[in-house]
Parts: structure tokens; sequence; C-alpha cells
């Protein structure tokens, strides 16, 4: 696969010490499940971003100034769920690093949305109401990945 090798250098600096480091990812069906779930989740918050931009597209073009306050929302909502369906991808193909990843920015992110949409006057209400609903897709996410079943198919690697 021509792709392959472009993609390991990108793993190499996104995985840093851990890159090369792959596992068997389980064939069991519980770890397919997770994996699906997880695909789910992330789905409803890439299109939860969509609808996020096209909700602004429209109240801009009606005259509406959305601020640029949303518009970053926006754009950041829906690189953080392209980045994780990479990190998922590559996950589910055994790289360690990957899993990580996952794991970390769907704790991470969560939080940071939860206290953005805290700050009083920052977002509109149906902003903040879209930072809720996708800190609480991704802390689905992150409930999957903390189960036994996909931390035992992800064992840490030796030093």
């Amino acid at each position: 696969m021509q792709l392959e090798p472009t993609l390991r250098r990108l793993d190499k600096i996104a995985g840093g010490r851990q890159a090369d480091h792959r596992v068997d990812v389980s064939p069991e069906p519980a770890v397919r499940r997770a994996f699906r779930a997880i695909t789910v989740l992330l789905s409803a918050g890439f299109m939860l971003g969509v609808a996020t931009v096209v909700v602004a597209l429209v109240m801009t073009a009606n005259g509406d100034d959305v601020g640029i306050a949303v518009w970053m929302r926006c754009l950041v909502v829906l690189a953080i769920t392209t980045t994780l369906f990479y990190f998922l991808w590559r996950a589910h193909a055994g790289w360690y690093w990957a899993f990580r990843r996952l794991q970390l920015f769907s704790r991470i992110f969560p939080v940071v949305a939860l206290v953005l949409a805290a700050i009083p006057g920052l977002y509109p209400f149906w902003v903040v109401t879209e930072q809720i609903l996708f800190a609480i897709l991704l802390i689905g996410v992150s409930d999957y990945l903390q189960s036994d079943t996909i931390r035992a198919a992800f064992p840490k690697p030796r030093r």
C-alpha cells in the first residue's frame, strides 16, 4: 500500500516514542462492538459539528453576526473530530500510540468544552448546547476506551 509509508511518518510525529508499538487487536466481539460504538459516537460528534457550521452559515446569510468565537468553535470541533477519527482508525489497526491519544483526548476535550460553555457571554445559548452535547459524546467515547476489554486489547509496551 502506497499510503502506509506516509501515514507511518505522520504516526512518528503523533506517536512519539511509542510510535512503533503495535498490538494484534483482539477479534473478540466485545472489542469490535466497542470500536463500532466509538465510531458511532465520533460520527455523531462530527455531524453535530457540521450542523453547527450550517446553523452559523444560515445565521450569517440572514444578517446575524455570530462572532469569531463561534466560527472558531465550529472549526475546532470539526478539526478535533477529524483528528479523533484518525486516531481511531490507527488504533483499530493496532497502533498503541493512537489508542493512548484517543484515550487522552476523549478525556481532555470534554473538560475544555464544558469549561468554555460555562464562561458567561462567550457563546450564544445554541453553541453552549452544542458544546455540552459534544462533551457528552466524548465522555461516552472515553467510557468505552476505559473498559477492561479495550484496555486489555492494548497492553502497555515493555520498556
